[in-house]
């Protein structure tokens, strides 16, 4: 199965449902999230940098500092979360083709409309999942032991 070279939307939402999980124990380190996601301290703070300016995270410096959320969990969705990080990136990772290729045009732009309706369908799926629908699938599936209904 292929995997994406762009994990940010992924550790996004997995820093959004931890710090949802932990909001009466206060601000949680950069540390902390880069342990639970698994990925560089820096790589983390990449991530948060635009949901902090999109007002769904703030942080506070210090020896008690860290990341908290600033938008309850159930206000955020997956899709404002995707559209944050991916921005105007193509989904399909479209190529730029030689510009004197009449086929390479045609292909551009048959893949930029195709790209476009892709983007807005995976929105639309994602609009559907907060990030506290999130925490409550994780909740309860921590809960569950395998083999037992």
């Amino acid at each position: 199965m292929p995997s994406s070279k762009n994990t940010q939307f992924a550790v996004a939402v997995h820093v959004l449902t931890y710090l949802a999980g932990q909001v009466e124990r206060g601000p949680v380190s950069s540390d902390e999230l880069s342990a639970s996601t698994n990925v560089n301290p820096v790589h983390v703070r990449r991530v948060l940098g635009p949901l902090r300016e999109a007002g769904l995270v703030c942080s506070r410096p210090g020896v008690h500092g860290g990341w908290e959320l600033a938008t309850p969990a159930e206000e955020i969705t997956l899709a404002r979360v995707w559209r944050l990080l991916q921005g105007a990136d193509p989904v399909l990772g479209l190529h730029g083709p030689n510009p004197d290729c009449p086929v390479g045009r045609g292909v551009q732009r048959s893949l930029a409309a195709i790209d476009g309706a892709v983007a807005e369908a995976v929105a639309a799926e994602l609009e559907r999942s907060t990030v506290q629908d999130i925490l409550a699938r994780e909740v309860q599936g921590a809960c569950s032991v395998p083999g037992q209904a």
